[in-house]
């Protein structure tokens, strides 16, 4: 079984070892929360219970699967515990659902197959909505993500006119499979000088890289690099447009009515403030759905 992983998948936390005791340094596992987070556990809704497929509704808990880190999505605090603004909302649908969230760490090539086995009840780890994977499962997406890059503060760079520029990215990505590869190649065919990839282990190490100026620039999903510059003290700022845009959902499998009683959960969320309230504690202002969808439509 072969599901194409065009999540931008974190691999290896960085410890501030890695930047030799100097400042700035971003990772996965340092902290926890940020300031001024607060835990949304709203009340349940009885028309979105009456949506919960019996035999999870009988046993009070939903179980989902994720793979940290992949901050901010998903990620480790410094006591082990997965945090992150995905899994605040799975907890808050969860709670509109009337149900308690139960979260598993697993493999991420695990997560579908453990979705098709009914051994979880839904995959929370970045997925990105596409048509190949709506094949066997449906997708209720609850977040848009792109690319999008960042600078040293002050220092801008336009993602369109990089050639002969460092540029960090997390290896197997597709910042750097996709997007600074095919840009590093049109630069060649221009006759320009190519873009030198700095391809990392992580996303926080690349992130690093570019805070301590080994790189001039760093490409990742869009809430990545947003969760990058503001943990990065005002020493990397967002510098272009977030392109290529695609959904981040929640894969269950296909025709199960989960996917509506989660769908309507979320636009509960949606109407009462609760998700941009989320998102917000997280430094997420952009890719914020008005509605939440099923396999790109609406609900």
């Amino acid at each position: 079984m072969n599901f194409p992983q065009r999540r931008r998948m974190a691999t290896l936390a960085m410890t501030c070892a890695l930047a030799l005791g100097l400042t700035g340094c971003v990772t996965n596992t340092e902290g926890g929360h940020p300031e001024g987070w607060e835990a949304v556990i709203p009340a349940a809704d009885p028309a979105v219970q009456a949506l919960v497929p019996q035999h999870i509704a009988d046993k009070g808990v939903i179980t989902i699967a994720t793979n940290p880190p992949f901050a901010p999505a998903e990620f480790k605090d410094s006591d082990g515990v997965i945090i992150g603004f995905e899994m605040d909302l799975a907890r808050a649908a969860a709670a509109v659902m009337g149900l308690e969230l139960n979260i598993q760490d697993q493999d991420f090539s695990m997560i579908l197959p453990a979705v098709q086995a009914g051994t979880i009840d839904f995959g929370a780890s970045g997925f990105t909505d596409n048509e190949e994977r709506r094949k066997q499962f449906d997708f209720v997406d609850f977040f848009s993500a792109g690319i999008q890059w960042a600078s040293q503060t002050g220092a801008p760079v336009d993602p369109d006119n990089a050639c002969g520029l460092k540029v960090a990215v997390q290896r197997g990505t597709v910042s750097d499979t996709d997007d600074v590869q095919g840009r590093s190649e049109k630069c060649v065919a221009e006759g320009k000088e190519p873009i030198e990839k700095l391809a990392y282990d992580s996303s926080d190490a690349a992130a690093t890289a570019l805070i301590l100026g080994k790189a001039d620039a760093f490409s990742a999903d869009s809430p990545v690099t947003a969760y990058a510059v503001a943990r990065s003290e005002g020493q990397i700022e967002l510098t272009g447009e977030m392109f290529d845009a695609a959904p981040y959902g929640w894969p269950v499998p296909k025709g199960d009515e989960l996917s509506h009683a989660l769908a309507a959960a979320l636009d509960t969320l949606i109407a009462s403030g609760d998700y941009a309230r989320i998102l917000g504690y997280w430094g997420i202002d952009e890719g914020l759905l008005p509605q939440a969808l099923i396999n790109g439509e609406p609900a």
